[in-house]
């Protein structure tokens, strides 16, 4: 099968048949306001207009229905940046953007008013952040993002991880990106090298089973045979997986190809994303209907950003509520209430 080219912009949409002419007058403002990209491997994904793979990339009218409560930087990301390109919100972690460029440019990111603008963090930049990390012995934990830090090349990614593994007090790095579905072609075996050996995890980003074709199969597997331990990532998006059905398929697929699923995020209060979102309610109920269906190995954490820097929270349902002398009342994945009494210690 010939590979597709990537798709950059409305008119290119509009040619591969994933916008209609009559729509494109009415997506000249979200194009305005927010990058269009897909790449061809989700091109080849896209088994009809408005399915599960293209309303993730393809853009929308309802992207320009900005609600009040939506933000800009709805992570808080700027709050707590004690120098460019690095976001410290924990003690113990620090979020190191090193590119704002993506292969792909999902409808529903958080920084979506951030990414494609600037490109690649300057190298003045990126070691005023290495000093920082060095100088704050309490940093455990460099997590890469972005934009997608796997767009860098192999040899800057080598580079990076060289530098970091000369911070002592620095026990992990973790990579969060799209690229190993989005864009597998570029998992090489550079790539691999680079980070075989490093003391560093891969958070993958993938939201339907849809998505993960043969290519993106074999490039998990060239990254789980380096020894390199495969989390995921993933949003809650209505009408793209916001069903037990969808998030189950998902995660077992995943877990096939040795990629533990880590969270499911509730949707960001990203400006425009407000037809992505669903209720608090629906996503607890699809975590409680996923509980007993699939093994706990299989279900990650339903998580809540919370907005203006305050960090993640699970959205955990409540399985015990203490009724006082040591007695719980204990629910079961089935809903079922069982009476518990906590021995003293």
């Amino acid at each position: 099968m010939t590979e597709q080219r990537a798709i950059n912009g409305l008119a290119e949409m509009v040619a591969a048949g994933l916008v209609s002419p009559a729509q494109a007058p009415s997506l000249t403002p979200v194009e305005e306001a927010f990058r269009i990209r897909m790449t061809g491997a989700m091109r080849g994904r896209v088994l009809g207009v408005g399915d599960a793979v293209a309303r993730q990339f393809v853009p929308e009218a309802a992207e320009m229905i900005i609600r009040e409560e939506e933000l800009a930087d709805p992570i808080g990301d700027e709050v707590y940046s004690p120098v460019k390109g690095l976001t410290h919100r924990y003690p113990d972690r620090v979020i190191l953007h090193v590119t704002k460029t993506c292969e792909v440019y999902c409808r529903f990111c958080f920084r979506r008013e951030a990414v494609g603008d600037e490109g690649t963090l300057p190298d003045t930049d990126l070691v005023a952040a290495l000093d920082y990390i060095a100088l704050h012995p309490a940093i455990r934990e460099v997590i890469l993002t972005g934009g997608d830090p796997l767009v860098l090349s192999a040899r800057r990614i080598k580079g990076l991880m060289d530098r970091l593994s000369m911070i002592a007090h620095v026990d992990q790095v973790r990579i969060h990106t799209r690229i190993p579905v989005v864009a597998p072609e570029k998992v090489t075996e550079a790539l691999v090298a680079a980070l075989r050996g490093a003391r560093v995890w891969v958070v993958v980003h993938t939201n339907h089973a849809q998505e993960i074709g043969e290519a993106a199969e074999a490039a998990l597997a060239r990254l789980a045979e380096a020894g390199i331990p495969l989390l995921s990532q993933s949003v809650l998006l209505r009408g793209i997986n916001d069903s037990v059905a969808a998030l189950e398929e998902l995660f077992r697929k995943l877990m096939r190809l040795r990629v533990k699923p880590y969270y499911l995020h509730h949707c960001d209060l990203a400006k425009g994303t407000g037809h992505f979102r669903t209720t608090i309610a629906e996503g607890k109920a699809l975590m409680a209907g996923l509980r007993g269906r699939i093994s706990g190995t299989l279900i990650p954490t339903y998580v809540l950003d919370i907005p203006g820097g305050y960090g993640k929270v699970p959205l955990v349902r409540d399985h015990a509520e203490p009724l006082g002398d040591g007695l719980w009342r204990i629910t079961d994945w089935q809903g079922g209430h069982h009476l518990y009494r906590d021995p003293e210690r």
